[in-house]
C-alpha cells in the first residue's frame, strides 16, 4: 500500500516537520480541551508534592498529538523526556537498559506500546508500580534474580489500539486520557499557526477549506497545507488563497469529505459494483485489488465514522450519505 496524503500515521516527509511544528507548552496546545485541563491540574498537583505525575496513557486516533502531549508533560514537569517505542523493545534487557539510565522524575515515552512483547510487558509492571527491575542473570542451576532499583519516573504510554493493551497493563496507568477528533475551528487555529511557522500566510477561507478536508486530524492538515504552499509559492501569491488551496486539493485528489481516490473506489465499487451492498469484505477486496485487513483496518474507520459505510452481520453497506456525496439516487428513494 503506498502513503496516503490523507493518512493519519506519521510518514517519512513528516518527521523533520513535525519537530518544528510541535508546541512545547500546554498553554501553546490548541484543541483537546478536556484532556490538557486534566493534565494541568495532575501536573500541577503532583509538582506542589515534589513528585513525579502518575503515569499516563493517551490513546486515540493517529495524527491527533500523543507524542507532542508526552512531551509537554516533560517540558512542564522540568524534567528530561526520554523515547522510546513498542516494536524497538524486543527484549528484558532492551528495557532494562533504558530504565536504569532514566534519572529522577524522567518522562519516558513508549509509543505503539500495545506491541510490547508480554514477556517484557511482565518485567514493565514492577517497574511501573514499586519502581524496581527484577532480572534473571544466567541459565540453568546457576541462573539467579537480580533487583535493580529504579528511580521514580513517569511512564507516557500512547497507542491507538487501546483495545490490545493487557488489563494488568492498563490499570497501572493513574491517567488515562482519549484524543478526540479536533473540530474545523481549532484545526483552523493550527494551519494558520503553521502557515506563520511555513513564513507565509493563509486567508481564513483557505484555512477552513483544508480543514474541512483534514478528517478532524492535524497532521493530515499540517501535510496538506505543506504542498498548497508550493503551489501557491509557484503561482507567486504572497498569502495563500482559497482558489490556489481549492485547486491544490482537486489536484491531489482530496474532496470536500476528506475522501481520496481510495476511498472513492471502494464506495463506487460497494454502490456500482454490488448494487449499494451487502458485499462481502473479501468480495470488495478481490474487485479493487486490495488486502482484507488493509480495507478493514485503514480505509474503513473513517468511512464508518463519517455515516458512509454500514457494517452488517451481511457484508458492507454504502448509506444514503455516501450516494449524496456522489450525487446519486439510492434505489427505492
Amino acid at each position: 500500500m503506498d502513503e496516503r496524503i490523507i493518512a493519519g500515521e506519521e510518514q517519512v516527509e513528516d518527521a523533520a516537520v513535525e519537530l518544528s511544528l510541535r508546541p512545547a507548552r500546554l498553554n501553546q496546545y490548541i484543541g483537546q480541551q478536556t484532556v490538557k485541563d486534566n493534565l494541568a491540574i495532575f501536573i500541577q498537583a503532583a509538582k506542589m508534592r515534589n513528585e513525579p505525575l502518575d503515569h499516563v496513557l493517551l490513546y486515540g486516533p493517529p495524527g491527533l498529538g500523543k507524542t507532542t502531549l508526552a512531551g509537554i508533560i516533560a517540558n512542564e514537569m522540568n524534567v528530561q523526556f526520554r523515547s522510546t517505542s513498542g516494536p524497538a523493545i524486543e527484549r528484558a534487557g532492551d528495557l532494562a537498559a533504558i530504565l536504569s539510565s532514566l534519572e529522577p522524575g524522567d518522562v519516558l515515552f513508549i509509543d505503539e506500546i500495545h506491541r510490547i512483547p508480554r514477556s517484557v510487558e511482565e518485567i514493565l509492571y514492577p517497574a511501573m508500580e514499586d519502581f524496581f527491575l527484577d532480572i534473571v542473570v544466567g541459565t540453568g542451576p546457576s541462573a539467579r534474580s537480580v533487583r535493580i532499583d529504579l528511580p521514580p519516573f513517569t511512564l507516557v504510554g500512547a497507542t491507538t489500539r487501546a483495545g490490545l493493551l493487557s488489563a494488568p497493563l492498563r490499570d497501572r496507568f493513574g491517567v488515562l486520557s482519549r484524543l478526540e477528533f479536533y473540530e474545523t475551528k481549532d484545526l483552523c487555529t493550527i494551519i494558520e499557526r503553521t502557515a506563520q511557522i511555513f513564513d507565509t500566510t493563509i486567508t481564513a477561507q483557505a484555512a477552513e477549506e483544508v480543514a474541512c478536508r483534514s478528517r478532524g486530524t492535524p497532521r493530515i492538515a499540517n501535510r496538506l497545507l505543506k504542498r498548497i504552499r508550493d503551489i501557491s509559492q509557484v503561482k507567486g501569491e504572497e498569502e495563500i488563497s482559497l482558489e490556489t488551496t481549492r485547486e491544490a486539493l482537486d489536484m491531489l485528489q482530496v474532496d470536500r469529505s476528506g475522501l481520496d481516490s481510495i476511498d472513492h473506489k471502494l464506495l463506487m465499487a460497494i454502490i456500482e459494483g454490488f448494487g449499494g451492498g451487502p458485499a462481502g469484505l473479501d468480495t470488495i477486496a478481490a474487485s479493487i485489488g486490495e488486502e482484507s485487513q488493509t480495507i478493514e483496518e485503514v480505509y474503513e474507520p473513517y468511512l464508518l465514522q463519517i455515516g458512509f459505510l454500514q457494517r452488517t452481520p451481511r457484508g458492507r453497506v454504502a448509506t444514503a450519505k455516501a450516494y449524496e456525496h456522489f450525487g446519486l439516487q439510492k434505489n427505492g428513494d
